[in-house]
């Protein structure tokens, strides 16, 4: 993906949305499954039709989603429902709710941040659940050789970060903390993969990134962290799904909850067996994703009304700094069947 940044009423969109998807994610994600992206724009209501109850699960590379995906517990759970299955990857979670918006995806996981740029961009989703905070899972990092030491040394500087993720929110409130303003600053807005190769080449001066690819530019690149997310942010994970889906199946979607919380009751207690699955479906050593998982939260929570204070303020401050459009109400996203 070139260095531009999107708007975030282009979430609006689905065909631009999904257009900018298949040109840059490629066919290995986001539209892998639904065949041509003529498909991608229509499948959602007329395959369903054709094939019967079929739930559209958005995953990333790395989280409970994609070992459930290895696992095959799922459809089985879901069976007897008479749901099947369909898998969808996506790089982060702004282009993973483009596919609800889409009508593409019925439920997903994400960041904390992304969920607010989708609200105020008009997607029509509700919050189905949360995990407890990780804020070592996320941080900032500079070069192994960087001169910067602190927070106020990024004035001026240009740090790459995934526009409307997690990372997001980190970048603005770290430099909110070292006393740096949002606009003093150059933003690169990459997806990870962009902007590992960007801080890889010097590129970059400093990149705000989530784990496993935190982990990795650690071990792999010798990235030195500025700060993480203890005492910034929560850095809370959600589980989010289409209204529509969600108001209509809520059997199918309190099922799916289950099953990750069955996954998240044993992943916590054998780590050592969670990498070594996650391996081969990221492509990551398991030294790297041990780390990573070390300073994740395991558990599938309500969300509640502290919760849903924290993405008030999350919402207030990004309309604060004009990073969204219009100030929003994030209760208008709770799912009233939690």
């Amino acid at each position: 993906m070139s260095n531009t940044e999107s708007k975030p009423n282009g979430v609006r969109d689905s065909r631009r949305s999904l257009l900018k998807m298949a040109a840059s994610l490629g066919a290995d994600t986001a539209l892998r499954g639904l065949g041509t992206l003529g498909m991608a724009l229509s499948a959602s209501g007329t395959a369903n039709a054709q094939a019967g109850k079929v739930v559209n699960i958005g995953y990333q590379k790395y989280g409970n989603f994609i070992v459930l995906k290895a696992r095959g517990t799922l459809e089985k759970r879901l069976a007897p429902l008479g749901f099947s299955v369909r898998w969808l990857e996506f790089p982060a979670g702004p282009q993973l709710l483009e596919g609800v918006n889409a009508n593409a995806v019925d439920i997903g996981v994400v960041g904390e941040t992304p969920p607010v740029f989708a609200q105020a961009g008009g997607v029509d989703f509700v919050y189905i659940a949360a995990e407890p905070d990780a804020p070592r899972g996320e941080a900032l990092i500079v070069p192994k050789d960087s001169p910067i030491r602190s927070l106020s040394e990024l004035r001026g500087k240009k740090i790459a970060v995934t526009k409307g993720s997690n990372a997001n929110y980190l970048l603005v409130k770290a430099l909110e903390h070292g006393k740096v303003g949002y606009n003093e600053i150059q933003t690169a807005y990459l997806v990870p993969a962009d902007a590992r190769a960007a801080f890889a080449n010097g590129s970059v001066d400093a990149w705000s990134i989530w784990d496993p690819y935190l982990a990795a530019a650690e071990r792999q690149l010798g990235a030195r962290v500025l700060t993480n997310g203890e005492g910034l942010v929560r850095n809370v994970e959600y589980y989010v799904a289409r209204r529509s889906f969600a108001t209509a199946h809520a059997d199918a979607v309190h099922a799916v909850l289950a099953e990750l919380q069955q996954l998240d009751s044993w992943a916590e207690h054998n780590v050592a067996a969670v990498a070594t699955q996650l391996a081969p479906l990221t492509g990551l050593d398991t030294g790297t994703l041990e780390l990573a998982l070390g300073r994740t939260g395991y558990g599938v929570l309500p969300v509640d009304a502290g919760t849903f204070a924290y993405q008030q303020q999350i919402a207030d401050t990004l309309y604060d700094i004009k990073l969204i459009p219009k100030k929003l109400v994030v209760t208008d996203a709770r799912w009233q069947n939690a």
